[in-house]
Parts: structure tokens; sequence; C-alpha cells
């Protein structure tokens, strides 16, 4: 694993709104960035990325078996105990999962150490599936790179394959987000254009559009139900909203189902510790209060419970502390024994493994100049030298 820089394409943010590409630049700063690029070599990718995310999505479903059963594990996931029969009840009814991303620290060396599992709603989709493709493809077509050099990337494809697997009825689906966010709207817009290339009709939803009927149908614009809806909106959000109630009976396919918020909260990595200790891809965790946590010394991060884009996350190390404010920890914290991102220059690099209906197919990389992830972080694109 090599840091590369490169000349930028002069046409790069074009090419960027050419394919819908609209929030490559964010708050007036790069949010993609083409002047380095990752090189891995096909080893790297199989043996230290590839397999060892299938093995964590297996182990991740082992522990959704668990924690359903125990209502004891879902209050300490402080999953409302209103939601527990329902949860259960969409895990056992086997309703299909479309995608996550395990985000992982790995320096080309030793195993990659999961931080987290980014399950319900994880962003930075579309650059990894189509934009950086385009960029490998444009280096190749410049000889900046050579003919035979190549991406793991077979999200949009996969994406494409799975949906008609993941979705019933008419060949409908909805997808829904808040439109005002940029990079959501722009990860919703990409995914129906992907349902349209698998056969479906596609159409997009401000999330506070959806509705109800009296039949407990979610319902667009035009009272029209929905037989299946994307939600690009975290489970753990709407089962705290009036509208999330209906999630327990309605009879629209939801994607992301609601088993899903076990695996969208960082209580997954005290679990995952305590069932499958020693594993060489995990790091120990622990619930804030357990007395074990003392394990983990004076070199630990504690996360929230719910916390997302790095919000309300602290690194407790003598040689690197920091701490990120956020609206997060009210639900409790985890603690994680502190595993340092590789860094490349003044940046640090975080890989995100993506997971489409249960199988690993890519990567995407961010960079900050903070050991902390956030949504400000930059996109960098990687290739293969076999």
């Amino acid at each position: 694993m090599k840091r590369i820089a490169f000349e930028e394409r002069p046409d790069w943010q074009q090419d960027a709104e050419y394919v819908g590409f609209e929030f490559h630049s964010m708050d007036g700063e790069r949010y993609w960035d083409e002047r380095h690029a990752y090189q891995f070599s096909l080893e790297q990718i199989e043996n230290d990325i590839e397999d060892p995310t299938q093995a964590l999505l297996g182990m991740c479903y082992e522990a959704v078996a668990r924690i359903v059963e125990e209502p004891e594990l879902m209050n300490k996931l402080a999953i409302p105990e209103d939601f527990h029969f329902a949860v259960k009840q969409s895990w056992n009814n086997r309703e299909f999962d479309l995608y996550g991303r395990f985000d992982f620290a790995y320096d080309g060396t030793g195993p990659a150490k999961m931080l987290e599992f980014n399950a319900d709603t994880p962003t930075s989709l579309f650059e990894a599936a189509v934009f950086q493709w385009r960029w490998l493809e444009a280096m190749k077509a410049s000889g900046k790179l050579s003919a035979n050099a190549d991406q793991y990337n077979s999200i949009h494809e996969r994406l494409i394959q799975s949906i008609p697997v993941i979705a019933r009825g008419d060949k409908s689906i909805h997808f829904a987000a808040v439109s005002d966010a940029i990079e959501d709207w722009g990860t919703v817009t990409y995914l129906a254009d992907c349902a349209t290339q698998a056969g479906y009709k596609a159409k997009l939803i401000d999330i506070a559009h959806v509705g109800v009927d009296a039949g407990g149908w979610f319902t667009d614009t035009e009272d029209q139900q929905i037989e299946n809806l994307f939600k690009l909106y975290p489970l753990e959000d709407m089962v705290r909203e009036e509208f999330g109630q209906y999630l327990k009976h309605s009879p629209t396919r939801v994607i992301e189902p609601l088993w899903k918020i076990v695996l969208s909260n960082k209580g997954l990595l005290p679990i995952l510790w305590e069932m499958f200790e020693g594993h060489p891809n995990l790091l120990p965790a622990y619930f804030d209060h357990d007395p074990r946590a003392v394990s983990l010394g004076n070199s630990y991060v504690r996360k929230p419970l719910l916390s997302r884009e790095g919000a309300n996350v602290t690194i407790v190390d003598p040689k690197m502390g920091i701490s990120v404010d956020g609206p997060y920890g009210g639900e409790g914290y985890v603690r994680q024994a502190f595993h340092a991102l590789p860094r490349f220059g003044d940046d640090w690099a975080v890989i995100g493994s993506w997971v489409v209906a249960g199988k690993a197919c890519g990567i995407g990389i961010r960079e900050d100049d903070s050991p902390v992830t956030r949504n400000s972080s930059r996109f960098l694109p990687h290739f293969i030298l076999h």
C-alpha cells in the first residue's frame, strides 16, 4: 500500500458535474481529491481486505441473531423497548439488506482493524462505485497508469444485480432522503439510477413527504402506496419519531430493514469482541461502564452508541488526545482500544470496505488532517498493480 502523487485532471470538475457528482466540493473545500491515489497489490486486497470483510460480515450476522434474542443487549444498544419485538421479527423474517461499509485501519501490513460498521445509511457510495472508476479509466487512457492497472470495485454491478433480489412486488422503488442534504440526495439519486438500470421504476421523494394511509402503507406525494421504500435516514432516529411507529407493521418493504438498527450502533463493537475475542480484525471494546474497560489502560477511543461522522468521538491517548464536538452521547458510550490510522504525509487515511447484498465488493478511501474521520474528510481513488 503506497500513496502516490498524481497531477489532477484539468477537467475533473466538469467530469464530476457531467455524471451528477454535484458534491465534489463542499463548503468551498475539495471533497474529491485526485492529487494522490493509493496503490495496492492484489494480495493486499484479497487477503487483507476482501476476505476479512466477508468474515466480519458473517460475524455481524451472528451477533444480530444473538442480540435479538436477548432484551438486555437490545437495551444496552438503546433500542426502544416497544421496538424489540419488531426488530426480532424483521430478522426472523429474513428481510434482505442492501449495503453497508466497514471502516478499517490498514497500512498495507498486518491485519486490517475494524473501527466500526456503517450498516444503515453509509454515504460516499457514488464516488466509490462510479467516480473513482472513471478516474482509473482516465489515468489508463492518458498513460499515467499502465493498461493492466485495476481497481477493487464491483460495487455498481453488484447494486444493479441485487436490487431485484431485495425489492419486491410491482417493480417500483421510492428513494427517500432529506432533499436539501446534498450528499444524501446525491446518494439516493445514484441508487435510483441503479434501480432504473435493473429494470425498476424509480421515484425520488423527500423523507418529510412520505405519508401513511389507513392500511399502514407508506405513501408518496400523490397518495400512491409505496411498495418498496429505500430510506437514507437513520433507523435510530426514525424509531424515536412519531412516524417510526409505522415501521413495525407497514406492508411497505423498507430498505434497510428494521433489524439493521442492531448493526448501525457502536454497541456492536463490544458484543463482537465478547463473541469473537482475539479475532485478528477486531479491536478490544467494552461498554463504557463495564469494569473490564479498565483493561484498555490509558489509550482508547470513546464513541457514542449512535454517533455519525466522527461526532462526539474522543481519543484518549498520552501521545494523541483529541475530542470532537457534536450532539450525540445521551444514549451511552463504548470504549475501543486505540489503533491509529496510518498517516501519509500530514494526512490520516481510513479504508471503507463495501458490502452489497452480503458480498464484499469494493473500497473507498477517505483522508483527513485529523485522526478522526469526519464528513469533511476528502475522498481519494485507489488502484491495483499486479
